[in-house]
């Protein structure tokens, strides 16, 4: 059984060699433990690091392509390089590579196909409360989402199966830890949390550039998410809104009619809120039967994907 941590990197030349230097090279339960880097367009001697610390495989773009698409990019390097199971890291050495053998557990014993470490969030020290707060909003939401019970949705320590990591898609070119666990809800993999520990503050977030814009993208990506994933009732709550103000003046209307007194602007404006929300339950039906399609599109390419990655590695054995 192979083990690959994966680590996405963007201009990392000053933490990765800290970041590589605790990494296991032998984890109990697995016979092979690699390390693969994908480097996002570094700037810096990133790849010189990586080359001197002895990682196994490097995935180079040529530019920044942002984490959701080196999440990706470092997926499907690890499946075709023969992974069993995929763990993926920072490269700014906030988890602590120590947990490593804890997060794969779950995955061992066969109880769950991806595993989230979940961090003592009210702990972390660099977190500001409104960092704090949209951690535990967008777990929240992923649960909902998902089904799942997730604590930390946002925790980009995980560890995945070989059959979970094939089926991943991500659309969302900000960040792949919240719609990765959705789309795993949503095909009924098993997914598990473990707590685990967090190491020094070395650098500021790259995600997080100040907390406005953190806030804007990920109420964004949120809701995006809730769209994308969950459409008709998002729709339908959404449609409920308008439809229930409406429905509420026609009531007042009827209540205070007056034959002697004209109140159409009050009756205009309900009939406006009462088909605003009828066409958003329409949208949500249409969004539904989209849904199902981008489903039959996902299972075409999971095998296509599969047959790909498989004839690949055994090229590599011929080879």
């Amino acid at each position: 059984m192979k083990l690959i941590i994966q680590l996405p990197c963007y201009n990392e030349e000053a933490t990765l060699g800290l970041t590589l230097s605790e990494l296991p090279r032998e984890v109990p339960g697995v016979d092979t433990v690699e390390w693969l880097i994908i480097n996002d367009g570094s700037l810096d001697r990133t790849v010189d690091v990586a080359k001197a610390c002895g990682v196994d495989h490097i995935v180079s773009f040529d530019h920044n392509q942002g984490l959701a698409k080196a999440f990706m990019a470092g997926i499907e390097a690890s499946l075709k390089a023969g992974a069993d199971i995929i763990v993926n890291t920072d490269a700014d050495n906030q988890y602590c590579a120590e947990d490593i053998p804890k997060l794969i557990e779950p995955i061992l014993r066969g109880e769950a196909e991806i595993v989230i470490g979940a961090r003592p969030i009210q702990q972390i020290q660099h977190f500001s409360p409104a960092k704090k707060f949209l951690q535990r909003l967008g777990s929240w939401v992923v649960r909902i989402a998902s089904k799942t019970n997730v604590p930390d949705a946002p925790s980009g320590f995980r560890a995945m199966s070989r059959h979970a990591a094939i089926q991943f898609n991500v659309f969302n070119e900000y960040t792949y830890t919240l719609e990765t666990i959705i789309q795993a809800g949503q095909k009924g993999i098993a997914i598990a949390s473990v707590p685990i520990r967090t190491n020094g503050y070395l650098r500021p977030s790259r995600l997080v550039k100040s907390i406005s814009a953190y806030i804007q993208r990920s109420i964004l990506t949120i809701v995006r998410i809730f769209m994308t994933y969950q459409p008709l009732r998002f729709f339908t709550v959404l449609g409920t809104v308008p439809f229930s103000l409406g429905f509420i003046l026609c009531v007042r209307w009827l209540v205070l009619y007056d034959p002697d007194r004209s109140r159409s602007p009050s009756l205009i404006v309900a009939a406006v809120l009462i088909l605003i929300g009828f066409q958003l339950w329409m949208f949500g039906l249409v969004a539904d039967l989209m849904a199902v399609n981008r489903k039959l599109l996902e299972d075409i390419q999971l095998r296509q994907r599969r047959s790909e990655i498989d004839a690949h590695n055994k090229n590599k054995q011929l080879l």
